[in-house]
Formats: C-alpha cells, structure tokens, sequence
C-alpha cells in the first residue's frame, strides 16, 4: 500500500470512526478493545491511528505496568475492572489480562497452577462482559520472526522510539518458540463463541491498521455508516480457526 493511498483510506476510515463514537456517546453504549500481539507486532501504532481523532474525553487508552505487590495478592482480574469502560466511552487495552497466557506465561512470571485458574476462569470473566451488553473485541497481531527482529533493532536506532523498549523485548526473538506455544494454546482454549479472536497478519504495518479498523467499524452499528468502503481483506484479518494457520496468517 503506497503512502497516497494509505492516508486517504485512514482519512475515511477515521469519519467512520467519528461517526460510530457519536453513536456511542448518545446511546451511551460501552466499548472494549483488546490488543494483543508479539513484540513489535503494531499494537501501538494500530490504537494511535484509532483514536487520533476521537474525542479524548470519551476514549481512553490503558497499557497497565507490572503489578503491585497489593494486586499481585487480589484476584487477577481485579486491577483490570476499574479500567474498564462506562456508558458512553470506547476503552482500548494495550495488552491486558491475557498477559498471563503470553509474556507470564513464557517467562515464567506466573505458576502453572495460576496460569490453570486464569484458563478456567478468562471464559466466564468475558461472558460477564459481553452480557451486560458490552461491544467487545480482541485482536491479535502476529508477525514473522525476521519481520519482529527488524522492527525490535529499529527501537534501539531510533533516539523517538526508545520508551518503547524493555527487558522482555531481548528475549522475544530467544523464546520465539516458546510464544509460538503460548500463543497457539491461548487462541485455541480462549477464543469463545460470545468473545472469539480476530487474528490480523502484520508484517505490513499500514494494511494490518487499515484492515483491523474496517473489520471492527464492518461488525458495529452506527448511523450513516458506509459499507462498501469496510469490505476488509479476509487474506490479512479473519475470525480464528485452522485456517487462520492454513492461510499463513499466524507465524511458527
């Protein structure tokens, strides 16, 4: 996708956008979007293109830091529910509970009996959710392990992307692998009928962010909305199930 073209699409996608928070804020409706991804794989980007012409007083973003040792100790769920969005108000998480089924997982910052009880209880704490009526998504991102090394090496040259690096991203491409399993095991216990997982291919920054926006504006309501322009790419973004591999859209 060449740059012209990229910049007019998001430019209509984004009165799309416009358009569907108005609809929110009236029939003040409650709006979660979860971002999930390997290192590197655009989660940021994606959520800053989502809401740059939104009204910030009515879309929030939250990126929650290590826990505390107080909610280290208190149910897991706990510190993401006051996060959580009200009537009238479209919430994006950028990572969020399932980071005990990825990063805590792999890196052992979690027991297996922990991470066990997370996987019996993540079904139950999105039923909840969806059934009071919340407009609920989550995504995951994937790239290539060669697309993920590139983009890694470019936060440590680039002096505008420096916030953006941590301890975890060193050992991203060492326990490749590792993710691949975690992820795979995640997908495939935790996608639910009333919350499934929208899998995007990412290698392609601007056409992953493109074609994430349109999915999600092609599966909401709102008034004056333009269909044909949300017809999305199923090659890029599509509901996971086996063909998601079949497809190459998730990475080994």
């Amino acid at each position: 996708m060449n740059k012209k073209k990229y910049k007019k699409e998001l430019y209509n996608l984004q009165v799309e956008l416009v358009k569907f928070q108005k609809e929110i804020i009236k029939k003040e409706l409650k709006v979660c979007i979860v971002l999930e991804g390997r290192d590197g794989a655009g989660k940021d980007g994606t959520i800053k293109r989502f809401v740059e012409h939104l009204s910030p007083r009515d879309a929030r973003i939250v990126a929650l830091g290590k826990p505390s040792d107080t909610q280290k100790k208190s149910w897991y769920f706990q510190r993401y529910v006051p996060h959580l969005p009200v009537g009238g108000e479209i919430v994006f998480f950028n990572r969020s509970w399932y980071n005990r089924a990825s990063v805590e997982k792999v890196m052992k910052f979690c027991t297996q009996k922990e991470y066990g009880i997370f996987i019996d209880e993540v079904g139950n704490f999105e039923h909840l959710l969806t059934h009071d009526n919340m407009i609920f998504f989550k995504y995951y991102l994937d790239i290539s392990k060669d697309e993920q090394a590139e983009r890694l090496q470019d936060r440590k040259k680039d002096p505008l992307k420096q916030w953006k690096l941590s301890p975890i991203d060193e050992e991203a491409q060492k326990n490749w692998q590792n993710y691949s399993d975690a992820r795979d095991e995640m997908l495939n216990k935790t996608s639910f009928i009333f919350s499934p997982w929208i899998v995007v291919h990412s290698d392609n920054k601007k056409t992953a962010r493109i074609e994430l926006i349109k999915h999600f504006l092609s599966m909401v309501k709102y008034k004056d909305k333009n269909e044909k322009l949300l017809r999305y790419n199923r090659e890029v973004i599509c509901q996971y199930d086996d063909t998601c591999y079949e497809k190459g859209m998730i990475f080994k």
